[in-house]
């Protein structure tokens, strides 16, 4: 890892550069002054995905879902438990599909929940289907690793 990294707020969306060794330190964000780190995933319109996915040097892992989506429901709880393991290694963020169309059109997505990890701007992974918490960590440990 670099010596340090940029790190996305998820409140005001700034860009903070942290010390690689301070990042499970609860590291604050320069500009609104919040924890970068919340332990949930983040809700993530247009504008905060383009940030997050092209300015942040963690992993992305992006759940795509919808509010009338029965398995997207039952997975919510999984994926929420998921970022309190994953964070600081990666941030886990959420894109409600109806809400945020393009996005859904521009990754193609067919069904939901679907989860994309993306790496350094790139989509490493993609997984459909509801799973839990340990098969998330599973799924993703690979990607992490290095």
């Amino acid at each position: 890892m670099a010596d340090s990294v940029h790190i996305v707020c998820p409140h005001c969306v700034s860009v903070n550069r942290i010390p690689s060794l301070r990042l499970k330190d609860k590291p604050l964000c320069g500009h609104c002054k919040k924890n970068l780190f919340t332990k949930k995933p983040v809700d993530l319109d247009q504008r905060s995905f383009e940030r997050h996915i092209k300015r942040s040097d963690i992993p992305l892992l992006v759940d795509f879902w919808a509010d009338w989506c029965g398995p997207c429901k039952m997975m919510a709880p999984a994926f929420a438990q998921a970022a309190e393991q994953l964070e600081p290694r990666a941030r886990l963020a959420k894109v409600d599909t109806e809400a945020q169309q393009n996005l859904a059109g521009q990754f193609n997505i067919r069904s939901i929940p679907t989860m994309i990890l993306f790496k350094g701007g790139k989509e490493v992974a993609r997984q459909s289907g509801a799973m839990g918490t340990a098969d998330i960590l599973r799924w993703v440990a690979p990607h992490l690793a290095g």
